[in-house]
C-alpha cells in the first residue's frame, strides 16, 4: 500500500514538473519567435478577405492578396484597459508593425482604437474622425496610375483625429479630418499627440519608417511610411 502511494506521488510530481517544463519552454519559444499572446501575423484568410472585398480591397486592386498580412495586436486605451486590434498591411512591414505595437502595449501607450478600414467602408474621413489606427486601403495617387503607400499597405496612420493631415492651399488651411482643427497647433499639449519625443515616433523611426510630421510642403502627423527608395526597391513597376 505504501509503495502504491509513493508511486502515485511520484507520478503526480512528474506530471507537475513536465507541465512546468512545457510551460517554460513555450514561453521561451514565444519570446524568441515573437509569438506573444494576442499578437500574430497571418496571411489573409477567406473570412478576412470577405470583409475587405469591395472596400479596402477594391475591384481594381493591383496588389496581390498574397502580399498582404493580417496583424492581430493588443493595445491599451487611455484608461489602460487592454483591447484587441487588427491591422492589414504589407508582408514586408508586418513583423515590424507587430513588434512596434507589442512595445507600445508593454509601455501602456494609449491608442483609442485599431480596426480594419473596412469597418468604415474604407472611408478615410470617417475613420480619422473616429481616431482609428490602420494601414492598408487600396487607392491610386490622384491623377496617376501609381499606387499610394497606403494602397500598398506600406504606411500606418496612428491616433488619427489628434494627429491630422495639414496643408495650406492659396492661403487657406486644409485639415483632415475636418474635425481636427484644434489639434493643428503642435505647440499645445494634448492626449494622443505624436511628436519627436513620442514613443511611437521613436519606434517607427527605429524600424526604418519616415514620419509625415517631417514633411515640408504639408504635414501628416499621424502618418508613418517606408521611404521612397525602399518602396521602389520592393515595387519597381509602381509608377
Amino acid at each position: 500500500m505504501m509503495f502504491v502511494m509513493i508511486k502515485r506521488s511520484c507520478l503526480r510530481l512528474f506530471v507537475l514538473l513536465l507541465s512546468l517544463y512545457l510551460l517554460s519552454a513555450q514561453n521561451v519559444v514565444n519570446a524568441l519567435t515573437f509569438k506573444a499572446d494576442g499578437f500574430s501575423v497571418t496571411t489573409i484568410d477567406d473570412t478576412t478577405f470577405a470583409r475587405m472585398k469591395g472596400k479596402t480591397y477594391k475591384d481594381n486592386c493591383t496588389v496581390p492578396l498574397s502580399e498582404l498580412r493580417h496583424v492581430k495586436v493588443l493595445y491599451k486605451n487611455k484608461a489602460k484597459q487592454t483591447l484587441k486590434g487588427e491591422i492589414v498591411c504589407n508582408k514586408h512591414i508586418a513583423d515590424d508593425v507587430a513588434e512596434i505595437f507589442y512595445e507600445l502595449y508593454k509601455a501602456n501607450y494609449p491608442i483609442e482604437r485599431i480596426r480594419l478600414m473596412d469597418d468604415y467602408n474604407a472611408d478615410d474621413e470617417t475613420a480619422m474622425r473616429n481616431n482609428n489606427t490602420s494601414s492598408f486601403n487600396f487607392r491610386f495617387i490622384s491623377h496617376s496610375t501609381k499606387v499610394s503607400k497606403h494602397g500598398l499597405g506600406l504606411a500606418v496612420d496612428l491616433n488619427t483625429l489628434y494627429n491630422p493631415f495639414v496643408l495650406t492651399v492659396d492661403g487657406k488651411l486644409h485639415v483632415e479630418p475636418a474635425t481636427a482643427l484644434k489639434y493643428v497647433d503642435r505647440s499645445k499639449n494634448f492626449d494622443y499627440k505624436i511628436d519627436e519625443n513620442d514613443l511611437a515616433y521613436k519606434l517607427f523611426i527605429q524600424h526604418g519608417f519616415e514620419w509625415g510630421g517631417h514633411w515640408k510642403a504639408r504635414k501628416d502627423y499621424q502618418h508613418f511610411e517606408l521611404p521612397d527608395d525602399k518602396v521602389k526597391e520592393l515595387y519597381p513597376n509602381n509608377k
